[in-house]
């Protein structure tokens, strides 16, 4: 029988990212995951955010970055405001306030439409592991390390791994179009 190890692992990595792009879309409520992808030059050195101060939500529209040597505050200030995120900044004796502004209808309706974006690249990415399953399962039948049985229970297998992929993709997108429209 084939293993499905690597296609796993592969499904599962789509699907990591995709989550790990959808929290990247923002919705009118603050959510620390935003700020995941923001660099602080710190001491010479591009560092993660969450390696220079702790990030904790103050209010529904609003985070705290708390640095950890507030000398760094306006270079956390700086690289948040670089990131064009869509929020404004401001820092203070705490560290920084992160605010973010309520959307528009407009603004939600673009991000719905990012959201599904990102939903079909996953796919595609799903897709295209599929694809190349499939052909190392044809490739191991034509070289005669499983029979055409095991080929055909291998297929089955595998788009039923796909189908539980897709959609595990589908509810995290729909989640998101909720939370969007919320």
């Amino acid at each position: 029988m084939y293993d499905f190890k690597k296609l796993q692992a592969e499904l599962t990595r789509a699907q990591d990212h995709y989550k790990t792009e959808l929290t990247s879309i923002r919705t009118g409520r603050a959510a620390p995951a935003l700020l995941d992808g923001v660099k602080v030059d710190a001491y010479g050195t591009p560092m993660p955010l969450n390696q220079v101060g702790s990030i904790t939500i103050d209010d529904a529209r609003s985070l705290r970055v708390s640095p950890w040597d507030l000398g760094l505050a306006k270079a956390i200030e700086k690289a948040i405001s670089d990131a064009n995120l869509g929020v404004s900044v401001g820092a203070d004796d705490r560290g920084v306030r992160v605010s973010f502004p309520e959307l528009t209808g407009d603004r939600r309706e673009q991000l719905i439409k990012l959201t599904r974006a990102k939903l079909e690249e996953a796919r595609t990415l799903v897709r295209r592991v599929r694809d190349d399953t499939w052909q190392d399962i044809q490739k191991q039948e034509k070289d005669k390390l499983m029979s055409e049985d095991e080929k055909f229970r291998g297929k089955e297998h595998m788009e039923k791994l796909v189908q539980e992929a897709n959609k595990g993709l589908e509810e995290m997108s729909k989640r998101k179009e909720e939370e969007l429209r919320a």
